[in-house]
C-alpha cells in the first residue's frame, strides 16, 4: 500500500501544482503541454533582456561562463555582449517516457540474460552455496528467517561485492535473483518479507569504494582535483549503509550486539578503512587505473571462476547458461509495466515545478535562521537522485557548469550523487520483478538511510572543503 499511496500522490500533487503554476505565472501556460508531449532540452518563453535586468547573482556567474542556469530558466551571453534568457525543460514529458522505460528494459535483456546465464552455472556447479556457507554466520544472523546456507546468501554476496565496485550492471541481476530466490521463501507472496526488505535496504543504501562514474564527470568538467570527493561519498554511502542496518533491525527486533555480527561488522569496516588508506595514496591516474583494472577483474574473476567450477563438476554449461538466461530475458519484460508507472510518476512531479518550490522554500527558511545556504545549491541534485539517476546527473552537471566544479555546490552536487541511490527505482525493478505489492514499511527506511547519506554528505562536505 506505501507504494500505491506514494505514486498517486506524486500524480496528484504534479497535476495541482501544474495547475496553480499555469493559472498564477505569465510564462508557464505551457506547463500541461510540456509534463505530457514535452522532452528533455525543450526550450520556450526565449526573450533577450540588457545587463540592467539580469539578477545580480546571475550578472557575477555570466562575468566568468557563457551561460548559466537556475531551475529551468537558462541565460546565455551572446558574442556581441547580448543576452538571452529561456526555459529548458529538465525532463522527458510522460510520452517520452514511457519510451525512455521500455528503452531502459531492452538494455537490460543482454545484461540480465548474461548474468543470470552465468548464475544458473554457479548455482548449478555449486558455487552459490559454497558463498552461501562462507557468509551464512553473519547473514543467518541479520536475516533469521532464511536458512542457513540458503542460496539467497550467495547471491546476495555477488550483489553487495559489485554494489561495492560500483558495477551497476552486474548488481541488477544479481540483486533481481536474490530477490526471487528470497520470494521463493515468501508465504505471501503480494507482501514484501522481512528478509527482502533487509536486502533491499541495504541494497539501496548504494555502499560503494569509488564512485568512478562522478570522478569521470568531475574530469571532463575540469575539476582541479576529480577525485577529491571520492573519500566523502565512501563514509557518506557507509553511513546510509550503517543506517539502514539499524533501521531495519530495530523494526524487526534484530540483535546487532551478537559477537558474530559485531565480528563481521568490525572486520569489514577495517577491510574497507584499509582500502581507503591505500587509496588516498594514489593520484588520479593511479586511481582510475585501479578502479578499472579492479572492477573488471572481478567479473572476469567471476566469470572464470564459474566455468572452471562448471567444468569440474562436469556439468553441460552452455546448457545451463541457456537456462539461466531465458529466465533473465523473462525478467527484464516482467519488470516493463512496474517502470513505466514509476518512471512517468517520477516524471510528471519533476516537470510540475515542485522541486523549484521545495528548494526555494529550504533556501528562505535557513537564511531566515542564519545558516549558510551554499548546501541549498547542490540539493537538487539530492532530491531527484532517489527518483531518478540519469536525471540526478544532469542536475550534478548543470550545477558544476553554474557554479563551478570546484565550488562548494558543484562538489556537494557529486558528493551527493556518489553517495546514494535511486530508491523509488531500485523499488520498482526489484518489487517488480517479484510481483510485490505491499512494500510495507521499505520505502520509508530506505528514505531515512538516504537522509542520513544526505546530512552526512553535507557535513563532510563543509568539513572537508569548507
Amino acid at each position: 500500500m506505501a507504494l500505491s499511496r506514494i505514486w498517486s500522490a506524486f500524480i496528484i500533487i504534479a497535476i495541482f501544482a501544474a495547475g496553480i503554476k499555469c493559472v498564477t505565472s505569465a510564462d508557464s501556460k505551457m506547463i500541461f503541454n510540456k509534463m505530457v508531449v514535452g522532452k528533455s532540452g525543450d526550450t520556450t518563453n526565449t526573450k533577450a533582456i540588457d545587463s540592467t535586468s539580469l539578477p545580480p547573482a546571475i550578472a557575477t556567474l555570466l562575468l566568468t561562463n557563457k551561460e548559466t542556469k537556475i531551475g529551468e530558466t537558462k541565460y546565455t551571453k551572446l558574442a556581441d555582449g547580448k543576452f538571452i534568457t529561456y526555459k529548458e525543460q529538465n525532463a522527458n514529458g510522460i510520452l517520452a517516457t514511457c519510451n525512455d522505460a521500455v528503452t531502459i528494459c531492452i538494455g537490460l535483456i543482454g545484461i540480465m540474460a548474461l548474468f543470470m546465464g552465468f548464475m544458473s552455472i554457479a548455482e548449478k556447479a555449486g558455487g552459490i552455496n559454497f558463498l552461501s556457507r562462507i557468509i551464512g554466520p553473519f547473514f543467518t544472523r541479520l536475516f533469521p528467517e532464511v536458512p542457513k546456507g540458503h542460496p539467497a546468501f550467495g547471491h546476495m554476496m555477488l550483489n553487495f561485492s559489485a554494489n561495492l565496485l560500483g558495477l551497476d550492471n552486474a548488481a541488477t541481476p544479481f540483486g533481481i535473483k536474490t530477490m526471487e530466490t528470497l520470494q521463493t521463501l515468501n508465504p505471501d507472496k503480494d507482501r514484501a518479507s522481512n528478509a527482502q526488505i533487509m536486502f533491499l535496504c541495504l541494497h539501496a543504501s548504494g555502499l560503494t569504494l569509488i564512485p568512478v562514474s562522478v570522478i569521470a564527470v568531475r574530469a571532463a568538467n575540469k575539476a582541479s582535483v576529480p577525485t577529491d570527493i571520492f573519500l566523502p561519498c565512501m563514509i557518506a554511502t557507509f553511513m546510509a549503509t550503517m543506517a539502514a542496518l539499524f533501521i531495519v533491525s530495530f523494526k524487526q527486533k534484530i540483535n546487532l550486539l551478537q559477537p558474530v555480527v559485531l565480528a563481521w561488522i568490525g572486520g569489514l569496516s577495517a577491510i574497507i578503512a584499509a582500502l581507503v588508506w591505500y587509496l588516498t595514496t594514489l593520484n588520479r591516474e593511479g586511481l582510475e587505473q585501479f578502479s578499472g583494472i579492479f572492477s573488471n577483474a572481478f567479473i572476469l574473476l567471476i566469470f572464470l571462476l564459474i566455468v572452471i567450477g562448471g567444468l569440474i563438476k562436469k556439468i553441460n554449461v552452455f546448457d545451463a547458461f541457456i537456462e539461466g538466461a531465458k529466465g533473465g530475458f523473462e525478467t527484464a519484460i516482467k519488470i516493463i509495466p512496474y517502470l513505466v508507472g514509476m518512471l512517468v510518476a517520477i516524471c510528471m512531479l519533476r516537470n510540475s515545478g515542485v522541486f523549484d518550490v521545495i528548494i526555494d522554500g529550504v533556501k528562505g527558511l535557513f537564511g531566515l535562521m542564519g545558516f549558510d545556504t551554499r548546501f541549498v545549491d547542490a540539493l537538487p541534485t539530492a532530491l531527484i537522485r532517489p527518483l531518478s539517476g540519469a536525471g540526478a546527473r544532469g542536475m550534478m552537471v548543470d550545477t558544476m557548469k553554474t557554479f563551478g566544479p570546484n565550488s562548494f555546490a558543484g562538489t556537494l552536487s557529486c558528493i551527493m550523487q556518489g553517495s546514494s541511490d535511486t530508491t523509488f527505482y531500485v523499488v520498482a525493478v526489484y518489487f517488480g520483478a517479484v510481483g510485490i505489492k505491499n512494500t510495507r514499511y521499505a520505502i520509508g527506511a530506505m528514505l531515512l538511510a538516504d537522509l542520513v547519506g544526505l546530512i552526512t554528505a553535507i557535513s563532510i562536505c563543509y568539513l572537508f572543503f569548507g
